[in-house]
């Protein structure tokens, strides 16, 4: 049921999803594309001259903003399709748009969006929200005046709103820094494969979220784009134009987080088609977590499959797997012993504080959490206030604090129509998981859960 509160939010009480018995057949996910695939793939195959399909890809707030601003570009169209995209280029030189184009609170969006508007020839204007106003862009727009790129921030210098004057670059040697988000140096690889010369990339200190610039570079790979690494310090791009006029999706590791960590917490099994070991995707790597947690985990042939078992806590850097703390944050709120997290700084930057996100919403639920500047101790509690869970109007916080109303009565959430932003489907498929256990008869192939 959704209600409206005094402040005119509107908050989903999750009494009707709550968990009464669970069935011992595994409930069959069904997780959206992509959203990081999504994303680039959006911007590879906006590099290629013809129609390129994109198959399987995420429909979201995020990714059909992106499709929506290259649609604006002359030269250039990027069309909806049933099962994703189809990306048309028909101009070698593409024109800037004519009117400025509105990522919403889109981060990636927006960082790729600024190195892809340098090749454009006129002036693009990208702008979001109050919020992706507010996130920091000043580290990407400093390695674009190295490489004699002009550019006007229109409001708070190093942020949105900016217009980038697009043109020739005239430098080789590209710098960048790798310490608040990997974003930026995954926009200039994928800008420097459009010049007309081999591209060096230097990345200056420390890279956060490596994993997500492996996945960048496993995608270029994959559409015949030439670059190579041997540190993930320095790169070398060749030029050139993605080949493939297909690109396959895998389902979206930070949206299988949520049924990951669900199956944990009501001691079921859950299996996650379409993606596999081998994944890319850095935050695949909850799965290895939960599995030190106590839960076990196989990867099929099909997919992932994961039982959730009872669940002690852990000590975990999750530099890797940045999109899914919160979730894993959730799950240790409900284990024996407590949980220590690291490496997560950039979580400050997203589209909220999640550090102060997380300690808030779990003490406010009555579990005590502290978190300071890249790290996050949560001390687990069976018993759980009622209260409604601030969301932040961030997707992430509502769908992992949304877990806790599977095994706890009078939990909350506030805006959660924000899932849109990543898993519009998500209420659905949560919707469906409850529904596959409740429904189930009782009989050796089911139990009560405990009150």
């Amino acid at each position: 049921m959704t209600t409206v509160t005094k402040s005119e939010k509107p908050v989903l009480d999750l009494a009707s999803f709550k968990i009464l018995r669970t069935s011992k057949k595994p409930f069959v996910a069904a997780i959206p594309g992509s959203k990081s695939y999504t994303n680039r793939a959006l911007i590879l195959a906006s590099q290629r001259i013809g129609r390129t399909e994109l198959v399987g890809a995420l429909h979201c707030e995020d990714t059909d903003l992106l499709a929506a601003c290259l649609n604006s570009f002359g030269g250039l169209s990027a069309v909806k399709t049933s099962d994703g995209f189809v990306v048309e280029r028909t101009s070698e030189a593409l024109q800037a748009p004519a009117e400025p184009v509105y990522v919403g609170g889109g981060g990636t969006p927006a960082r790729l969006l600024i190195a892809f508007a340098v090749s454009a020839e006129g002036d693009t204007i990208i702008d979001g929200n109050a919020r992706l106003r507010e996130r920091p862009m000043g580290d990407l727009l400093t390695a674009l005046t190295g490489m004699g790129v002009r550019y006007t921030c229109l409001g708070q210098s190093g942020c949105l709103p900016v217009k980038i004057s697009g043109g020739r670059i005239g430098t080789t040697e590209w710098s960048v820094s790798g310490a608040k988000s990997s974003q930026f140096l995954t926009s200039l690889l994928l800008a420097a494969a459009q010049q007309d010369r081999p591209i060096t990339i230097e990345v200056e200190g420390d890279l956060v979220s490596k994993s997500y610039v492996e996945m960048t570079l496993h995608m270029m790979r994959q559409v015949g784009l030439q670059v190579e690494t041997s540190d993930l310090k320095k790169f070398v791009v060749q030029p050139g134009v993605p080949v493939s006029d297909r690109i396959n999706v895998e389902v979206d590791a930070s949206a299988m987080s949520y049924f990951l960590g669900a199956a944990a917490l009501t001691g079921t099994t859950v299996l996650i088609p379409g993606i596999a070991q081998t994944s890319k995707q850095g935050d695949a790597g909850l799965a290895t977590l939960l599995e030190e947690m106590g839960c076990t985990v196989l990867w099929r042939p099909e997919g992932l499959q994961l039982t959730g078992r009872p669940l002690t806590g852990l000590v975990a850097d999750m530099d890797t797997m940045p999109d899914t703390v919160l979730t894993l944050a959730v799950v240790a709120s409900q284990a024996t012993s407590e949980t220590r997290v690291t490496g997560i700084a950039n979580l400050k930057i997203k589209e909220c504080d999640r550090i102060h996100a997380i300690a808030a919403e779990l003490n406010r639920l009555g579990v005590l959490a502290v978190g300071g500047d890249d790290f996050v101790e949560v001390t687990p509690s069976r018993q759980i206030a009622s209260a409604t869970v601030s969301t932040y109007n961030d997707h992430r916080v509502a769908m992992a604090f949304s877990l806790l109303g599977l095994i706890h009565d009078g939990v909350r959430i506030e805006n959660p129509a924000c899932v849109e932003k990543s898993f519009p489907s998500f209420w659905r498929e949560l919707s469906r998981f409850v529904n596959h256990h409740n429904a189930a008869v009782m009989s050796v192939e089911t139990s009560e859960v405990p009150a």
